[in-house]
């Protein structure tokens, strides 16, 4: 499953931008309004919980400084990775778009698919607000 935010102007250079998410208790700021909990791990992992959903916890998985930052589920449970890729508009703005991977069963996918799209879609609505 393969689920794509489009494109979030951001009014900061992409090094700034890179430097925020690269930060992992920024993540809070971007978090729906739902968050049950969030709490940083160590500074290559984080957990969250929605109200309703199971604790997940996102690490670090790789990283190209001010261009790209992709974090996974530190769960072989459900797999899955969230990149954020990050592309200069000017010296002082940037474009983010965010793309969700995972590997699940027909089943699975359609349970999770409009939770997961509404929810990369508010950390890309947030983002922009930055």
């Amino acid at each position: 499953m393969f689920i794509e935010t489009p494109k979030t102007s951001v009014a900061k250079s992409t090094e700034e931008t890179y430097n925020f998410l690269n930060e992992l208790a920024n993540f809070e700021k971007l978090m729906p309004e739902n968050i049950d909990k969030f709490e940083v791990l160590n500074e290559n992992r984080f957990l969250f919980a929605l109200k309703g959903m199971p604790e997940i916890v996102l690490e670090k998985k790789d990283q190209i400084p001010h261009s790209m930052l992709i974090l996974g589920a530190a769960s072989e449970k459900l797999p899955f990775t969230l990149t954020a890729a990050i592309t200069a508009t000017g010296d002082n703005t940037s474009e983010v778009v965010l793309s969700f991977a995972g590997e699940f069963n027909a089943i699975m996918a359609m349970m999770i698919k409009n939770p997961i799209t509404n929810f990369i879609n508010t950390l890309s609505d947030n983002l922009g607000k930055i």
